[in-house]
């Protein structure tokens, strides 16, 4: 079926159809021609699952156009079994060339002490851009895929993807808005965060490690592979938060060869003094990259004084110019 390279969803009739769903089964399966589905404000209480490559999704506002699920790890399926982490997506992109501008994207089941795992965004695939995008959740709330080659626990990849290959992928978020508390940013992708807002949600109540520790939150908990140089970039991004001031890890090593680095980004009071976590895993001192350069604000302060854990690493500014977008994109 041939169709317009512009499709138009509103939920009250100005557009081609009231559904995102609905626009997107609208698209042949082998499409090949750039496509843009353009969606008017209004609340899209949709899971998706996006396979149709060569695709833009833009919103009218940010703010106003919302795509919200509230699937969560804890609840119970029809087989009784437990829906587990990778089945609870708002919205899966699970394909290449997709760009999404001005879209809210979020997962309302509550937070992680109550739930579990509720991912809002799940990324798979090579060249996948989010421009002006607000990704809100509690715990795990972007995955950028692909998995790990193995679960560390029994079933822990039941969902879509669990059997497929890995392939890795390269993704690109620019002027968005994040929200979670608890590595709500994982995952074995090279993604490059510009211009990013990163906000750390406190949560009142936590798991009884948190409650014993006074750590409020996790950021990032990357599975990076050994074999790829760059995993997750931060470049000149915003972390912020309403936890309680040195409560917040920058980020532990889900898998051994985690990488992250930050370069000139600005580092609220809730950022620990530590800055990273290593989870327990004592033998990935000498395999993460966990790295910043020219990290400003009160959470920058542990630099400053020697408390960042000595397994982390200040990079020179000769480093640190290896960390364009292009340079991360082209070797990746």
């Amino acid at each position: 079926m041939e169709i317009n390279n512009k499709i138009t969803v509103s939920k009250d009739w100005k557009g081609d159809y009231r559904t995102i769903k609905e626009a997107l089964n609208a698209i042949p399966d082998n499409n090949s021609a750039p496509v843009k589905i353009f969606i008017y404000n209004g609340i899209y209480e949709e899971k998706l699952v996006i396979n149709k490559p060569y695709l833009t999704m833009e919103g009218e506002s940010a703010e106003g156009t919302i795509i919200t699920y509230s699937d969560y790890a804890r609840m119970v399926m029809p087989d009784g079994e437990l829906r587990g982490t990778f089945r609870t997506a708002t919205v899966m992109i699970d394909t290449h060339n997709v760009a999404v501008k001005n879209i809210t994207i979020r997962n309302e089941a509550g937070p992680g002490y109550l739930v579990g795992q509720a991912i809002a965004l799940y990324v798979d695939g090579d060249r996948l851009e989010f421009d002006g995008c607000r990704i809100i959740g509690n715990q795990d709330t972007l995955f950028t895929g692909p998995l790990p080659l193995s679960p560390l626990v029994h079933k822990g990849f039941v969902g879509p993807k669990e059997h497929a290959p890995r392939n890795h992928g390269r993704q690109y978020f620019k002027d968005c808005y994040i929200e979670g508390n608890v590595d709500f940013i994982f995952g074995s992708a090279t993604t490059y965060f510009e211009n990013c807002e990163i906000f750390t949600k406190c949560v009142n109540r936590m798991e009884e490690h948190e409650n014993q520790t006074g750590v409020k939150g996790y950021i990032t908990a990357p599975s990076t592979p050994q074999d790829k140089e760059y995993g997750y970039v931060f470049y000149e991004c915003n972390f912020t938060s309403d936890c309680p001031p040195k409560t917040v890890y920058l980020g532990r090593p889900w898998r051994n060869y985690a990488k992250v680095v930050l370069i000139r980004c600005h580092l609220g009071a809730h950022i620990k003094e530590e800055g990273w976590c290593d989870w327990n895993k004592e033998d990935a001192h000498e395999t993460v990259l966990f790295g910043e350069f020219e990290s400003s604000g009160s959470g920058a302060e542990g630099i400053l004084t020697g408390r960042r854990v000595p397994w982390s690493k200040q990079l020179m500014k000769d480093e640190s110019l290896l960390y364009s977008r292009d340079i991360v994109y082209n070797h990746s």
